[in-house]
């Protein structure tokens, strides 16, 4: 399985990490609401932080370490990495070796419609043995330089969604229309306004709920806040803004924070790093510099 892991890895990507000692992340074209990466780290990458998406990865070669809901966890070569939205980890090389492996993060929004009004599975140990689930999950990891088709999308959410269900350690919950409907109108109106702020008194008027129950509502929905929910898209702008090579500064401003110190400690907070070091890590040092 090993073997087969690694020669994958190395099929169809934009910028290898040629040198072994090298640390890089390479995205891939997705449709919204999905990223997938590949990741190369030696040592510590990631401080404690949260995001509001799934990740559900596969490790390629070496031990991935990480801490999850009060535990160290370990992740072999097949193994797959199970991430629920808003849960403080970290991340990193458990050996000498290095670590290679593959990730897919996932808006709970896209999840949802496969579920039929039930609240997202939770998959508590972090880290699951399946080669079924493995297949599923390599399917759309495989071919990173590709742009995902509708349909396999379709596909693929709908065996995924079996595959979190299968190690969910209890039955969703039924999510009620009321809530579902409000999550998702909030939801759409803080994606439409990214760059400004955004007020409770717009939301109470756009969903008709009061802004504590719809606080209630969203977090059943989407496992976040709203607030949190618009600021990590913000964040999600300004990574595809540093990829193009812009100034940090100006994403800063564009992205919709104050100025540039309060730019880098949300990206940290939320991403385990600061956005110099992303943008090494997706461009290359000499690229980041420029």
């Amino acid at each position: 399985m090993s073997f087969e892991l690694d020669r994958q890895a190395f099929e169809g990507l934009g910028r290898l990490c040629v040198d072994e000692a090298e640390n890089c992340i390479i995205s891939a074209p997705d449709p919204a609401g999905m990223e997938r990466i590949e990741a190369r780290f030696h040592g510590s990458a990631f401080d404690m932080h949260r995001h509001d998406t799934y990740a559900v990865g596969v490790t390629l070669h070496g031990v991935q370490t990480f801490r999850y809901r009060g535990a160290t966890r370990h992740s072999l070569p097949g193994q797959i990495i199970v991430l629920h939205p808003d849960e403080l980890h970290d991340g990193g090389a458990g050996t000498d070796a290095g670590l290679r492996y593959r990730i897919l993060y996932l808006e709970p929004s896209l999840m949802l419609g496969c579920l039929g009004g039930a609240s997202l599975p939770f998959v508590g140990d972090g880290v699951v043995s399946d080669s079924a689930f493995c297949t599923t999950l390599l399917s759309a990891l495989g071919p990173l330089d590709q742009e995902l088709n509708e349909l396999f999308v379709d596909d693929f959410l709908t065996q995924l969604m079996q595959g979190l269900n299968r190690h969910a350690g209890q039955p969703s919950k039924p999510i009620g229309r009321t809530a579902w409907r409000a999550a998702t109108l909030a939801r759409d109106y803080l994606t439409e306004n990214l760059d400004r702020a955004v007020r409770s008194d717009e939301l109470e008027a756009v969903t008709g709920l009061d802004r504590y129950a719809l606080s209630r509502h969203f977090r059943a929905a989407f496992s976040t806040s709203p607030h949190r929910f618009l600021l990590m898209r913000r964040l999600q702008h300004a990574r595809r803004m540093i990829a193009a090579g812009e100034p940090l500064a100006q994403i800063a401003v564009e992205a919709g924070f104050s100025d540039q110190s309060h730019f880098n400690r949300q990206f940290k907070k939320a991403l385990g790093m600061t956005p110099g070091r992303w943008s090494t890590l997706v461009r290359g040092p000499a690229a980041a510099a420029a």
